[in-house]
């Protein structure tokens, strides 16, 4: 890296040692929309592409297609030229969503588009669509906060495109080009790697939780000592004071196989607190299950902790040591077999959730304890492998992402030319 840093510094000092020129965006790209409030001379050129409403994405999906299906999320897929019809674009495009928040995408080909803004280069001999896009990238966050309205939030276009881009000359542009895509190609290479062992894991965990049949089977049930959910608090229990100390587990803490506990905003007074540990309190060893919304994520509370208690729709689930060990539990209800139970059970609409009554009937093989400690002890050193981000392919990945980020930074930071 400390090569390619070199060559692009020699190219700055030998073409643009007193800084580069800043342009508006309005200035080198054209988008697919006139956009209201843009005065006319700052959108000469305008490049039309039918959109898609994202719900009819699921009717285009080809899995062997060679037409991107460009959505406004993080949605991936793809079409085939005939099913894109009259729909199908070609280009070299940046996209950012018309509604929600900024996502900023680079393609280049053949798509079908969702409501994205789109936008190109005017002229790649001044400015490379790849450099545009990872300079906005890097100005994510100045670029959402351009997003702006109650409820679905829409971009403020005026602003977008009087954001003020650097514009080195083409063979800096070039070098950057290279340096971040060999970043972004090694990161999908371990994204790649890591998604397979996900997949490994599923497989291996989900043979270990298949027994034979003189392995008996219990409900939920008949396993716990008892299965409870939280409070949601009125408005006037809730503080914003730096002195109030009590807090909400919510799926927000939830965080691979842990619990979380870490500084929030939402506080809860004494009457709130004592309502809440009447309903569930917290101890060692107990299984938190979220049983609303995103439903399905668990955790292991592995120390009592202070003044944290659970909202409505995390339920507590208190294992009987006795009959099944915390962490055994906590990991079939991570497996394809309880996952298959748990989903039919789901009922509700928009918000999706599995009632506790329900959750109590899913069965589990239930083996003796030094075999429920022999699977916990193989499973806990895989998950390790795939989830924990300070070890293995997770820590490789998170620290490439800062590597990658960090130069990004740096690369595209330059001086501005100041004009005698």
């Amino acid at each position: 890296m400390t090569k390619h840093i070199s060559k692009i510094d020699k190219l700055i000092n030998e073409l643009c040692p007193n800084g580069v020129e800043f342009k508006e965006l309005w200035e080198l790209t054209a988008w697919d929309k006139k956009f209201k409030g843009i005065d006319r001379s700052q959108q000469k050129k305008v490049l039309k592409y039918p959109y898609v409403l994202a719900n009819r994405f699921k009717d285009l999906v080809q899995f062997t297609g060679n037409v991107r299906l460009l959505s406004t999320g993080n949605y991936i897929g793809w079409t085939n030229e005939e099913l894109a019809g009259k729909n199908l674009c070609e280009g070299e495009i940046i996209a950012i969503p018309w509604g929600g928040q900024a996502n900023i995408k680079y393609y280049s080909g053949k798509f079908v588009t969702a409501d994205n803004r789109i936008a190109t280069s005017i002229d790649t001999k001044v400015l490379l669509n790849k450099f545009l896009y990872f300079f906005m990238l890097e100005n994510i966050n100045l670029i959402e906060s351009f997003y702006r309205g109650s409820g679905i939030k829409h971009p403020s276009m005026k602003k977008i495109l009087e954001i003020k881009i650097p514009v080195p000359p083409l063979a800096i542009q070039e070098e950057i080009v290279t340096i971040l895509n060999s970043f972004t190609e090694l990161e999908a290479e371990l994204e790649a790697e890591l998604e397979a062992r996900k997949k490994q894991y599923e497989h291996y965990s989900s043979g270990l939780f298949v027994f034979d049949e003189d392995v008996k089977k219990l409900s939920l049930d008949e396993v716990i000592l008892s299965l409870k959910t939280g409070l949601n608090p009125r408005k006037n229990f809730v503080l914003n004071t730096p002195d109030a100390k009590n807090y909400y587990v919510t799926v927000r803490e939830i965080r691979g196989l842990d619990v979380t506990f870490f500084e929030k905003t939402d506080r809860v007074d004494d009457q709130a607190l004592r309502l809440i540990n009447n309903r569930s309190n917290l101890e060692v060893g107990d299984v938190l299950f979220s049983g609303t919304g995103t439903i399905g994520r668990t955790a292991l509370v592995k120390e009592k902790p202070e003044n944290w208690n659970i909202k409505e729709g995390i339920y507590v689930i208190k294992p009987n040591q006795m009959i099944i060990n915390s962490k055994f539990l906590l990991f079939f209800l991570n497996s394809i077999s309880a996952k298959k139970q748990i989903e039919i059970k789901i009922v509700g609409s928009p918000v999706m959730s599995i009632p506790m009554s329900e959750l109590k009937k899913i069965k589990i093989p239930v083996p003796n304890m030094s075999e429920q400690e022999r699977i916990v002890s193989n499973l806990y050193n895989f998950d390790a492998l795939v989830n924990d981000i300070s070890f293995g392919l997770p820590a490789e990945l998170k620290a490439r992402r800062s590597q990658y980020e960090y130069y990004r930074g740096k690369l595209l930071t330059f001086n501005e030319y100041a004009s005698q």
